[in-house]
């Protein structure tokens, strides 16, 4: 999973894409370990645990979850992984450009 990761934070501009991660592992330093031994350049969170509030807030019962969020903040698309994923994000960042178009250029 996280090479693949790894190549979308490659791939897309930073003004338009983000990956955020949130570690539910069972102590911070296992989180810390996970992040340096896997590379992971983008923003990780510690959850505190696999009942900590963001988990919690968001419904997260199974690991990993990954929810793919429009510009507006809405979740779009839930645990799509693979080419599913790659064509979600070149989706949302389709709409996000044609949103940002002048009128007349569309």
């Amino acid at each position: 999973m996280y090479p693949h990761e790894r190549s979308l934070v490659e791939k897309h501009p930073a003004d338009k894409f983000a990956i955020v991660g949130v570690n539910s592992d069972r102590t911070i330093e296992v989180a810390r370990d996970a992040v340096k031994k896997n590379q992971l350049s983008w923003r990780n969170f510690y959850d505190g645990g696999t009942d900590g509030p963001i988990s919690s807030r968001w419904n997260v019962n199974g690991w990993p979850t990954i929810y793919v969020i429009d510009a507006k903040g809405t979740i779009r698309f839930k645990d799509v992984r693979g080419d599913e994923l790659d064509s979600a994000i070149e989706m949302l960042l389709a709409e996000m450009q044609s949103s940002s178009e002048p009128e007349g250029a569309r």
